[in-house]
């Protein structure tokens, strides 16, 4: 089953400094019928300005995952990490007991960011964070895995059962995915336009993949594209 979910129903919301397109429920967006996607629970499309950013403040019990599509995300945690991210590259944190960060763009264009929030397998779990600088041509018409669970292949890796993959593809070329059994989907078309199983996305899009067997992707115009896949609600 494929549930393609077009960026122009997803919610807005501006507050000058930053523009964010919520995939779910959350802060100002109240919807109980949209809360999560099997383990997935928050995927924000952040625009923020530059010399702008979040100030320091708190996460638990909860693995976020930030994948920086344009400009760059400076990262100052209570753990004393303090970094700075670029396009491809990806930002991780298991909050876990509890862990103080700031995120700001300290450079002068505009940073283009998407914070994941993945539910953890369990409560009260000890806080980790790492970075991973990705280069351009590992994800150049191929998948690249960039998270996974402790017992994947990523080098990134959290403990939840996810794997999540991007890729840039050029015009014409294609992709195929095996999805196994009881597992599912959830498609973010980041730049460009691709066709998934038929069905196209354009830029800003997503697709919730259930009940499928395989992922033929084919891009349309320069396809830019991150995957979730977990096991079934």
């Amino acid at each position: 089953m494929l549930k393609k979910l077009t960026k122009d129903n997803m919610h807005v919301s501006n507050l000058g400094w930053l523009e964010s397109r919520f995939h779910f429920s959350f802060a100002d967006y109240r919807n109980f019928d949209n809360m999560n996607f099997g383990v997935l629970r928050v995927l924000n499309d952040d625009l923020i300005n530059a010399h702008t950013g979040f100030d320091t403040h708190p996460h638990h019990d909860m693995e976020i995952i930030s994948y920086v599509v344009k400009g760059e995300i400076s990262h100052k945690d209570s753990m004393g990490n303090e970094e700075t991210l670029r396009r491809g590259e990806v930002q991780y944190l298991s909050a876990g007991t509890g862990i103080y960060h700031s995120e700001h763009n300290k450079g002068d264009e505009e940073l283009r960011l998407l914070q994941m929030w993945i539910i953890p397998p369990e409560k009260n779990v000890t806080p980790i964070y790492g970075q991973e600088r990705y280069k351009e041509e590992e994800s150049k018409n191929k998948l690249l895995n960039i998270v996974s669970s402790q017992e994947g292949n990523s080098k990134v890796k959290i403990h939840q059962d996810i794997n999540m993959y991007v890729s840039q593809l050029e015009d014409t070329k294609s992709l195929e995915f095996e999805i196994e059994k009881n597992r599912q989907i959830y498609f973010i078309q980041i730049e460009g336009t691709s066709n998934i199983n038929g069905i196209e996305l354009n830029h800003g899009d997503a697709m919730e993949v259930t009940q499928e067997n395989k992922l033929d992707i084919v891009a349309i115009n320069n396809s830019h594209f991150l995957f979730i896949e977990m096991k079934e609600a």
